[in-house]
Formats: C-alpha cells, sequence, structure tokens
C-alpha cells in the first residue's frame, strides 16, 4: 500500500486529465448528504460513482440530489451507479473498484444500518469502544478489496476511525488514509464558543490545533465538560494565541442538536472538507490543515497538514504546538475513557471497566479482546446480544 504523500504526488500527474473521480460505498444519509455537497460545489472536474445493493432505492435517491442541484444551477458533475455490491463479498468489491478507477474512496456503509449505535451506549455505559468491531466491519472488507485491485485511491472511512484505522494499520493490512468525524465536529463549536466570547464576527478565522479521540468529542458537545482530562488544544486569532479558561469554552460548546440522521450533515460535511483539501492542495498547490480521527493509522484525532505549495506535496501530522508523543498519549488517556484500552498487533482490548459496564446494563459477556480474525463473530455478537435486546427493551 502507498503512502498518503505517494497518492497525493500520484494524483498530481494525472491532474492533466481534468477529472477528479470520487466514490461513495454506501448511500445511506451520510452518502446522500456528501454527494448534495459535492453537486452543491459546481465543480465539473469532480465525477461520483455510487456504489451499493438496491438499484432502486440509489436511483431515487441520486435522483432527487440530481434535480435539487440543478434547481439550485448547481449541477456540473457526472454520476454514475453501481448496484448489487456486496460488501460482505470482498471479490465484488474488488470488481467494481477496478471497473471505476476512483481516485477518493469514501467508506459511508454501515454493518447495522439505521441506527446511530450511540443512542444505545452514551446514556446507558458511557462509551462508543464498544462498537469498534462493527465499524470495522465493511471497511476492512473494502480495504482487502482495495489490494487486490491494486487500488492507489485515497480512502476515506466513516466510522470510528479512531480506533478502526489503526487497528487495521497494526495487523498489517491495508487502511485508509483518513478518517472523517469525530473530532472535526468539535472544531466549529469551539470556534462559535472564542467567538461569542470575545465578540469575533469573522469566526471562521479562528484557528484550533487539537488533538483527542472520540470520547471527548462527545462529552464536550453534548455536557460541556471535558471529565477532568486536561485538553491539547491551542486556539488563536489574528496570530495572536488566545489563553482563556477553556472550561468557559468547552461549556459553550454544549449546543442543541438533533439526534436522528440530520446529525450526518456534520460527518458528511467533514468528508466534503477533506475531498475539498485533496483537490485544493493537488489542483490548486494550496497548504491546508485538518483535523482527522485515525489519520497515518493513529489512534484518536490529530492536526494533520497536507502542504501542496512544492513540487512535491507533502502529508504529515502537525506538531507546531505540541509533539507527536504527547498528542499520542493524550489520544490513549481519551479513547481509554471510551472502552478501548489499547490496540496492538491486530488485537483491540476493551477496558475492564468497560466490560463491567456491559455486564451490569446490558447482561451481555463482552470479551476482553478482540482479535482481528474474530471480528466477525464480535460484531454478530454486539447485534444480538446488545442492539436487539436493547431495540426491543
Amino acid at each position: 500500500m502507498k503512502t498518503l504523500e505517494e497518492k497525493l504526488n500520484l494524483l498530481r500527474e494525472t491532474k492533466d486529465t481534468g477529472k477528479l473521480k470520487v466514490m461513495i460505498i454506501g448511500l445511506g444519509s451520510v452518502g446522500t448528504y456528501l454527494l448534495d455537497y459535492i453537486l452543491s460545489s459546481a465543480n465539473e472536474q469532480l465525477e461520483v460513482c455510487v456504489v451499493g445493493r438496491s438499484m432502486d432505492k440509489m436511483i431515487s435517491d441520486v435522483n432527487i440530489v440530481k434535480v435539487a442541484s440543478m434547481i439550485r444551477g448547481q449541477n456540473r458533475s457526472k454520476i454514475t451507479v453501481e448496484a448489487d455490491v456486496d460488501l460482505n463479498d470482498i471479490n465484488a468489491i474488488a470488481d467494481c473498484l477496478n471497473k471505476n478507477q476512483p481516485d477518493i474512496i469514501v467508506n459511508s456503509s454501515r454493518a447495522y444500518s439505521g441506527l446511530k449505535y450511540g443512542s444505545i451506549s452514551w446514556n446507558n455505559i458511557r462509551a462508543y469502544g464498544i462498537w469498534a468491531p462493527l465499524a470495522i466491519k465493511y471497511t476492512k472488507n473494502i480495504m482487502e478489496a482495495y489490494e487486490i485491485a491494486g487500488s492507489k485511491a485515497i480512502v476515506i472511512n466513516t466510522s470510528y476511525s479512531d480506533a478502526v484505522i489503526p487497528w487495521l494499520k497494526s495487523a498489517g493490512k491495508a487502511y485508509p488514509d483518513f478518517g472523517s468525524g469525530n473530532i472535526n465536529h468539535l472544531i466549529p463549536r469551539i470556534k462559535f464558543a472564542v467567538a461569542k466570547k470575545y465578540d469575533i464576527k469573522d469566526y471562521w478565522n479562528i484557528d484550533v490545533t487539537y488533538a483527542v479521540s472520540h470520547f471527548h468529542d462527545v462529552v464536550i458537545s453534548k455536557e460541556g465538560h471535558t471529565e477532568g482530562v486536561e485538553q491539547l488544544i491551542h486556539i488563536e486569532y489574528g496570530g495572536k494565541a488566545i489563553d482563556s479558561n477553556l472550561d468557559d469554552i468547552f461549556l459553550n460548546c454544549k449546543i442543541p442538536m438533533p439526534v436522528d440522521a440530520k446529525r450526518n450533515m456534520m460527518n458528511a460535511s467533514s468528508n466534503f472538507e477533506i475531498i475539498k483539501a485533496i483537490f485544493d492542495v493537488v489542483w490548486k498547490g494550496s497548504k491546508v490543515k485538518l483535523h482527522s480521527p485515525g489519520v497515518f493509522g493513529e489512534v484518536g484525532g490529530y492536526p494533520v497538514i497536507l502542504d501542496g505549495t512544492d513540487d512535491t506535496i507533502h502529508a504529515y501530522i502537525d506538531e507546531s504546538y505540541f509533539c507527536l508523543d504527547s498528542m499520542r498519549m493524550k489520544n490513549r488517556e481519551s479513547i481509554y475513557l471510551d472502552g478501548i484500552e489499547n490496540i496492538e498487533d491486530g488485537t483491540l482490548y476493551y477496558t475492564k471497566e468497560l466490560i463491567e459496564k456491559v455486564k451490569k446494563v446490558f447482561h451481555a459477556d463482552l470479551i476482553s479482546s478482540v482479535r482481528f480474525n474474530d471480528i466477525e463473530k464480535t460484531a454478530d455478537f454486539l447485534i444480538k446480544e446488545v442492539i436487539e435486546p436493547a431495540l426491543k427493551a
């Protein structure tokens, strides 16, 4: 598998073709919102291939997005649809990749569709890490197919990338280049909170550099505090650092949000931000800072720089304010609270606290560690012993 830098530079070599093909795997709410955002960019250089199982559903969903964007005068992108692709069938995925040759792949599929896992876990056990085997279930199949197809596409994963991407990397498997969402969802809240405190009108010019995992995205967004964990964050405006009472900032990050599929506007926007950044860096020679979970196969979320200002594109974790080791330690501290103690040699280890909570609340015996070869079995266990009983209760 090629590195992110190598993939970006290969894309630059082919930019004279004038087209960048994005493949969206899974057209649920995330995929549909993302398709709408891509069309809303009115970018003739972007092509989209939508992949899923039900042709009728996908055609219907694609048509509403196409017509809506045309009404706005924005539809400029070619769209193709690939149906009957079973994400349990690795060879079928590989054939689809070979046929379409995407430049960017966005995996927005879900092993248990139509459910926000956090609606079950947060109020009951205050941890999301329990769902890692479900989050990785289709991602691992897509990445195995990716290897079979010899793809050089940049891959974006949408589900719990804080753990999913490093889990794949630790097992010696091909892994996505970026995760979308999670830490990325917290950055705008922080900007809004700082702007409110200091009466900053152009809040989009507030700069945030942050390293933290999924748990703190949730606890800060929902409850406005950090669970007593000091945060690794730098905030500045107009080139000057903002030294503020972070407790006040985080408290004001607690803003009302829907709990249904509308929340996926944020995840889809995170995907769009990454796609736009890739386009700007490769095609326009820009330099961009993003926040991404699982980037470079690291546990948790990190600030990352994509720099296309030189002849060679560079991609790296931003250490302007914090060293990589300190960011790794902070993310490990944060993700422990999400129920994950470690990810090593292809095995994910749950915390003893999570195992006890699952036993007490769901009356299920969660195993302490999940080997890579046991992912399917554990995912089935979570559906049958945790999700389905919780939905019936």
